[in-house]
Formats: structure tokens, C-alpha cells, sequence
């Protein structure tokens, strides 16, 4: 952009869910700018896979869970999401694309995505009402903060290090009522 072309316009979040600019480049919505998204590393994505299949099996219906979640907030029609995994227990319709009333959110973090999801993103997701517990979860180490609602205006975070394949720590989420024992996501990952 030069420097007698305007300042590209601020997107609305119904204007960005239909935007294409041709590539196969991934974007989040922020602040009305498209962020492109890095292409995820193979840690990531077996970290979003083991977590998905942890939390699936365990969940009863009308909960499931969602990957590449789009979230969105009623009152943010400039910021716009995609969280590595949510769970919802509203019904999906076809042609759905926010996840409608997430009740978990789960960032993958990576070392470029790390400041942003613990920073931006967990203020943002933390003003969902429907939201219940936070996953963050790093794809370099044996680690996650797991977040939970107190009420509507408090959090607690519990950190959970360590987690060796035998034993470690365990990932609580009592709004669908399961637990998750850490090292069954991190065997054969790191």
C-alpha cells in the first residue's frame, strides 16, 4: 500500500464470513483485519486430534465436540475466531459456521501463537457467557492452563505441569461433567 492509498476499511464479522481472497491462506477476524493464520505444526495438530478424541468419547449428546471452532461474540461484530477446538451442546444446523454457545474452548498454543491466544483471545473468549472452562494447552511441553468459571465475573486458572505417561495431572470440566488425564494427550507427542 502506498502512501496516497487509503487505509483498507474494517470488515464486519458477516462481511469477513464471506469474504475469499483467492488463496487458501487461513484468517481470523480482529479488530475488523483479517489476521492470516500460520500453518499449524504436526505437534499442534495431533494435540488438537488427542484432545477432540479425549473430549468426544467422553461426552454424552446433545454435546459434541467442534474443531477449527468459529467463535463469535454477539457483541464483537469486528472480531471473529477460529479456537483449535470448542464444545458446544446446542444443535448444529447445516451451513452453521460460529459455533453456536460454546461451553469449552481450547487454543493449541505455539510459539507465535502464544502471547495472542493467552492475552486477546482468553479476554475475549472469558466474555462469553456460555463459556465454562478455557484449555490452553502447549505443543512444546507437557503444560496447560486450564480455566474455569467461578461466576459471572471470576475465573481461577490451575496449571498443570509435568504429566509423565504414567500418573500426572488430570483436565477437569465439570460443566459437561468429564475428566481427561493429561498424559493420554501427550504419549507419542513429546
Amino acid at each position: 500500500m502506498g502512501m496516497s492509498d487509503p487505509a483498507p476499511r474494517p470488515m464486519t464479522v458477516d462481511e469477513f464470513l464471506v469474504w475469499n481472497d483467492g488463496t487458501d491462506t487461513r484468517y481470523e477476524l480482529d479488530g475488523g483485519q483479517p489476521v492470516a493464520m500460520a500453518p499449524p505444526a504436526a505437534t499442534h495438530g495431533a494435540l488438537a486430534m488427542a484432545i477432540g478424541i479425549q473430549i468426544g468419547t467422553r461426552l454424552r449428546p446433545p454435546c459434541r465436540v467442534v474443531s477449527e471452532a468459529g467463535i463469535r461474540l454477539s457483541d464483537h461484530e469486528d472480531t471473529y475466531f477460529q479456537a483449535d477446538i470448542a464444545v458446544t451442546c446446542q444443535p448444529l444446523k447445516p451451513g452453521m459456521v460460529p459455533v453456536p454457545d460454546p461451553t469449552i474452548i481450547v487454543e493449541i498454543l505455539s510459539p507465535s501463537t502464544a502471547q495472542f491466544d493467552r492475552g486477546r483471545k482468553l479476554a475475549i473468549y472469558r466474555e462469553i457467557p456460555s463459556v465454562q472452562e478455557i484449555l490452553l494447552l502447549d505443543s512444546t511441553k507437557r503444560y496447560a492452563e486450564l480455566w474455569h468459571r467461578e461466576d459471572e465475573q471470576s475465573w481461577v486458572v490451575r496449571d498443570i505441569r509435568g504429566c509423565d505417561v504414567i500418573g500426572g495431572g488430570t483436565l477437569r470440566f465439570p460443566s459437561v461433567g468429564i475428566e481427561i488425564p493429561m498424559a493420554s494427550l501427550y504419549e507419542g507427542v513429546l
